[in-house]
């Protein structure tokens, strides 16, 4: 049993809801949208940072989430495991979700607080702050950017495929459905363990 989930959140543990395609064709970009927005400047970067913030805003208002969620999340509330949730989105944003559907997480790492994934320093940091070393953690996420960013801190890492064929090279510690199957199996290690 890990001591420490952390947990991408948009696609992992709500529904995805950004068209990352129409929001690159919006800002006439056509790389990933945070590295591409950290070489603007001035009038270009606040044009952006608007477009980026419409869609986002308007994902987590409408957030809904993903079959499993509340199951997975009160079964670990039942343990003695720590949990963070660790994004690329915005802390108002998290905070949108969170408040809409009742979640509550241990500590939150969001783009404000440093590098985003698949740099290793936001699960670094939710480690730190939930006082875990990266080998007793789980990152748990349906992307590219979260497997490459939980190898990259030395924590397992467990891919969510919601029944698609892996689109990147990244190669996941564990590959579950979804998060049902994701509890089922968090539940058998307990039993192990005890």
């Amino acid at each position: 049993m890990p001591r420490a989930l952390l947990f991408d959140m948009d696609g992992t543990l709500t529904q995805p809801a950004l068209d990352f395609a129409a929001i690159k064709a919006e800002m006439g970009i056509d790389s990933p949208i945070l590295e591409a927005m950290a070489r603007m400047e001035g009038e270009r970067l606040a044009i952006c940072e608007t477009i980026l913030q419409r869609h986002e805003l308007a994902a987590a208002e409408g957030s809904l989430l993903n079959s499993g969620c509340e199951e997975l999340l009160a079964w670990i509330g039942t343990q003695r495991v720590f949990t963070a949730l660790v994004t690329r989105n915005s802390l108002i944003n998290v905070r949108i979700v969170l408040a809409k559907h009742g979640l509550r997480f241990d500590t939150l790492v969001c783009r404000e607080d440093t590098a985003p994934k698949p740099h290793p320093r936001p699960i670094l940091l939710a480690c730190e702050r939930l006082g875990v070393l990266p080998a007793d953690a789980w990152m748990i996420g349906d992307g590219r950017y979260d497997i490459e960013a939980g190898a990259a801190a030395g924590v397992r890492t467990v891919s969510i495929s919601h029944g698609r064929e892996r689109y990147f090279e990244a190669e996941p510690w564990k590959t579950v459905r979804d998060l049902m199957e994701l509890l089922a199996m968090l539940d058998a290690g307990e039993e192990h363990s005890s």
